[in-house]
């Protein structure tokens, strides 16, 4: 039997943190978790925000392990455990509930072009060997395939797989979503398109999986504050900041490009350091220059005011 408890709310695609050497920074991960816990949030390790494909088993291992302690009394802490190998995604995710995990995120592997049977086979066969909360993971831009709706559905009713993460840039898809697990108790629909956080919220999508959420987190806060209050009108108000915001960034950048971005606005607001892991590079000096220049012109522009731990 399923557990009824959804898992909901905002939670944090966090990056993964680097020093100069190229190993994990960990006195940046506490303060990115410190930032996005108190903001209400929990935070997602091993995504495609924090380059998980990118990093050797050596680092992940340290990143799981790290995450875990530092995952305070009644918080929720979400873990990547994406690869080609379902062997290495059931190891990860051994590691990750020792560690104090509490769900479990997959994509489907990324080198062959799979059938909708061959996708059905490879999840059902991931949560029979996990036999933990798995979440299905949507993401074309990576995986260059969609896993159809109906098959999430079918997926949906298996003991084990307690939710999906789709960022799949379709309105008619997330409709189609919304219609078929708005009222399901026991499965999670969290949007992975930052664009759609109000209408998806107002609409009965469980939570938001947004990066713009590594510097801002407190917008996502104030945004689904504002709908669980119905005031649709203050949330597509954060809606639109998290728009601007996330277009500051992104607008005109490749997805790697774009996260080296995030990592220099973080850098800014003194979270972590900018480096990136190969293949990704972090941005030149004047790239960052003329970026730092327009955040500051945006949050004065837009009103957006960032906590404590960020902007000073």
């Amino acid at each position: 039997m399923k557990n009824p408890n959804k898992f909901k709310g905002n939670v944090i695609p966090v990056v993964t943190p680097l020093t100069d050497r190229y190993t994990l920074d960990a006195e940046a991960l506490d303060r990115i978790f410190t930032n996005v816990y108190e903001n209400k949030a929990s935070p997602f390790i091993l995504g495609t925000t924090g380059e998980s494909a990118s990093f050797p088993a050596e680092l992940k291992n340290e990143y799981i392990e790290t995450a875990g302690r530092l995952k305070p009394n009644g918080g929720v802490l979400y873990m990547g455990i994406s690869s080609n190998s379902i062997d290495e995604s059931v190891e990860m995710a051994k590691r990750s509930f020792d560690a104090g995990a509490d769900a479990v995120a997959a994509t489907l592997p990324t080198y062959y072009c799979l059938t909708t049977d061959e996708m059905r086979r490879y999840f059902i066969e991931l949560a029979d060997r996990v036999q933990n909360p798995l979440i299905v993971y949507n993401i074309p831009a990576t995986t260059h395939m969609s896993i159809p709706l109906d098959l999430i559905d079918e997926l949906s009713h298996h003991d084990y797989i307690m939710g999906t993460k789709d960022s799949e840039r379709s309105t008619e898809r997330l409709a189609q979503s919304l219609k078929l697990w708005a009222s399901r108790p026991d499965f999670s629909h969290f949007i992975g398109w930052a664009a759609q956080s109000a209408y998806g919220l107002l609409n009965g999508s469980d939570g938001l999986i947004p990066s713009t959420g590594n510097v801002a987190p407190e917008i996502y806060c104030k945004l689904s504050e504002a709908v669980a209050n119905n005031d649709s009108e203050a949330a597509y108000y954060y809606q639109h900041q998290s728009d601007v915001l996330g277009n500051l960034y992104q607008s005109g950048r490749s997805l790697g490009q774009s996260l080296a971005a995030l990592k220099a606005l973080m850098q800014e607001v003194g979270l972590c350091q900018p480096y990136m892991m190969s293949p990704l590079q972090k941005l030149s000096d004047y790239e960052t220059s003329q970026l730092i220049t327009a955040f500051y012109e945006l949050l004065d522009k837009e009103g957006i005011k960032l906590s404590k731990l960020n902007h000073v």
